[in-house]
């Protein structure tokens, strides 16, 4: 390793033109840093990582991390040798982010401070990743969504395109509160298809089917799957109306016809 004062820097890393480093930050083995990269202050990037041009990482970022079992973790699954983070062009990471290995983020994502994303994740181009959200293992996340602050997606979930989560969001993949060794073969996240939402402090309980364009409300707890384009609300979750025609996802100004 190439020693200074304020950087440890491998030297089987790459890193392109225009790149700029900041205070304390540690370059592993085999990092690709393509051009026009600005990385801030004490940024642990560990091996393997690719970054793509363009990239903003902020100050206290950890990028690449390989995740930790816990002895009586029932998600992680078992120990293995992990593919590399990559983060595609223009991405932009905040401050004090955790992005661990094996995830793969698309040209413009923006993840704001302190969220973290597990191994195995996926998010498409465009999407926002809001302040504190954490993403749990093996969860794909589509297009153009908006998954706002504090909003917890557990692991195995799917999230299409053009959704959006409100804060405190909750899901969960465990009807069996951790109990029994059965529950093992009925772990599964929601299914959130093209275009949902869902309201601020609302509890999506596990495996359920969100259908398109369907909106969930604020503080609701969602015991059924949804159909498409209705409205429910309350606890549990029943049906009030169907979504307006104005706000369904195809006369959107952003949606790609």
């Amino acid at each position: 390793m190439e020693n200074s004062k304020y950087k440890l820097i491998s030297p089987q890393a790459q890193i392109g033109t225009n790149v700029s480093l900041g205070h304390n930050v540690i370059i592993e083995s085999n990092v690709v840093i393509e051009d026009n990269v600005e990385i801030g202050h004490n940024v642990i990037i560990h091996s393997g990582v690719h970054i793509e041009s363009f990239c903003k990482i902020m100050d206290n970022v950890v990028l690449g991390k390989k995740p930790a079992k816990a002895s009586l973790s029932a998600t992680t699954g078992e120990e293995r040798e992990l593919p590399p983070l990559i983060l595609g062009k223009a991405v932009t990471i905040g401050a004090g982010c955790i992005v661990y290995r094996s995830a793969v983020l698309h040209d413009q994502v923006f993840v704001g401070d302190m969220a973290s994303i597990r191994e195995d994740v996926e998010i498409g181009e465009f999407t926002i990743i809001g302040r504190g959200v954490t993403v749990e293992n093996k969860v794909s996340i589509g297009r153009k969504c908006k998954i706002e602050t504090e909003a917890y997606i557990t692991a195995m979930s799917t999230i299409e395109d053009y959704c959006f989560i409100a804060p405190e969001v909750t899901f969960t993949n465990d009807n069996f509160l951790g109990r029994t060794e059965e529950r093992k073969k009925y772990f599964a996240g929601p299914i959130l298809r093209r275009g949902a939402r869902i309201g601020a402090n609302a509890t999506l309980l596990p495996g359920l089917e969100i259908g398109e364009d369907a909106l969930i409300a604020a503080g609701s707890i969602v015991t059924k799957n949804v159909p498409p384009r209705v409205i429910v609300a309350g606890t549990p979750a029943r049906y009030l109306r169907d979504v307006p025609e104005e706000q369904l996802i195809e006369n959107q100004i952003f949606f790609d016809k």
